[in-house]
C-alpha cells in the first residue's frame, strides 16, 4: 500500500489535485498496487467524485457534529466517501490522550493511520493503541531528498514491526528510491507514505510507477 500525501504543496492546488490522483489511480491499474491519495478535506469529494477513486484526508478532529467551526468531522468525511484519514501527522501532532479519544469514538470501516515520530512514542504510549496502521516518520527526515527512514532507522523500522506485530507498519519521512521501498518491504513493512517525492515530480505518474512496481516482488 501507498499512500501519496498531498499536504498543501502548491502543486496540488486546484486542478493540480486531480491531475495527480488521476497519476495514482493509473498506477493502481498498472499495477494493482493500492494507492491512497491523501488529501486535503477540501479537495476529498471532488477527487472522489472526478477521479474515481478511494481517498484519505490529512487530518480529522474526530468529531460528529456539532458546534465546532473550523473542525473536520470524522463522520462527515465518512458520509461523503473518503476512506480513512491520517491522525498525528508530524505536521499536526496532536497529544496522546486526544488520539486514544477519537479512536475510542472511531467509525467502523474509517480507515485509521496513526502516525509515530519516534520509537520512544510507540513504546510509551502508542503500543497500547490499535489503529488500522501505524505510521512511522522520524520528523527530521519529511521531504529528505538524499537520506529517507529506510537508510537512516531500518533497526527501528523492524522493532516497530515487532513491536505493533498484528497492525501493519507504513514507513516515510524522505522515502524516494526504489531502495528504500525494497528495504522497508524487506523489514517488515506492508506500506509506505512519500509526499514531495512524487508530488513535487516532474513526471509523477512514472515516478510512482518505479516505487509501485517494487511492491510487486513481495
Amino acid at each position: 500500500m501507498i499512500l501519496i500525501n498531498f499536504k498543501v504543496y502548491r502543486e496540488t492546488f486546484g486542478e493540480g489535485a486531480i491531475k495527480l490522483a488521476e497519476a495514482c489511480k493509473a498506477v493502481t491499474e498498472k499495477t494493482g498496487v493500492k494507492i491512497y491519495p491523501v488529501v486535503a478535506a477540501i479537495d476529498a469529494y471532488r477527487i472522489i467524485k472526478e477521479v474515481g477513486m478511494e481517498v484519505m484526508i490529512q487530518h480529522t478532529d474526530g468529531m460528529a457534529e456539532g458546534t465546532k467551526s473550523g473542525f473536520v468531522s470524522t463522520e462527515q468525511a465518512m458520509r461523503l466517501g473518503v476512506s480513512g484519514s491520517l491522525l498525528n501527522h508530524s505536521e499536526h501532532k496532536m497529544k496522546p490522550g486526544t488520539i486514544k479519544k477519537i479512536l475510542a469514538a472511531w467509525p467502523k470501516g474509517f480507515k485509521s493511520v496513526v502516525c509515530i515520530q519516534t520509537q520512544g512514542q510507540a513504546e510509551r504510549w502508542a503500543k497500547n493503541i490499535k489503529p488500522d496502521y501505524i505510521a512511522y516518520e522520524p520528523a527530521y527526515l519529511i521531504a529528505n531528498q538524499e537520506k529517507s527512514v529506510a537508510t537512516e532507522k531500518p533497526e527501528v523500522i523492524k522493532k516497530m514491526v515487532e513491536l505493533y506485530k498484528e497492525i501493519p507498519l507504513l514507513v516515510g519521512a524522505g522515502i524516494h528510491s526504489i531502495e528504500d521501498v525494497k528495504i522497508s518491504l524487506e523489514l517488515g513493512a506492508k506500506g509506505i507514505l512519500v509526499s514531495s517525492a512524487i508530488v513535487k515530480s516532474a513526471n509523477p505518474e512514472a515516478d510512482l510507477l518505479k516505487l509501485a512496481e517494487v511492491f510487486t516482488e513481495f
